[in-house]
């Protein structure tokens, strides 16, 4: 059985860091795609980035220089780095991968930006 569970949120002023983990039991993440999405509050749940094979990634625009998404193959386990983070970056963070036509998710991490 495929699980995904994120953990590293919390509250963090703006302009500082922080960093998430994805462990997954039940899938080989090096095998698969690896994304992370958000959700903030009335939102839509929207796309962050993805990894997948030997290190190939992809972000959102709006991430781009300020995160950073990586695998650690040993552990099998997905980190998104954040830096500058910004007020408009709260929300729950949630990783997801897929194998055939089914998607599996984590229970999510909340990131609060704020003073």
């Amino acid at each position: 059985q495929v699980q995904l569970v994120e953990s590293g949120g919390g509250l963090v002023q703006p302009g500082g860091s922080l960093r998430l983990s994805c462990v997954a039991s039940g899938i080989i993440l090096r095998n698969n795609y690896l994304y992370w999405y958000r959700q903030a509050p009335g939102k839509e749940r929207e796309f962050i980035a993805w990894i997948r094979g030997i290190g190939a990634t992809n972000y959102k625009d709006s991430v781009k220089g300020r995160f950073t998404i990586s695998r650690d193959n040993a552990e099998n386990t997905v980190y998104l780095q954040m830096n500058s983070l910004k007020p408009e970056d709260t929300a729950v963070y949630y990783c997801k991968t897929s194998v055939g036509t089914r998607e599996y998710w984590g229970q999510g991490t909340q990131v609060t930006v704020s003073t």
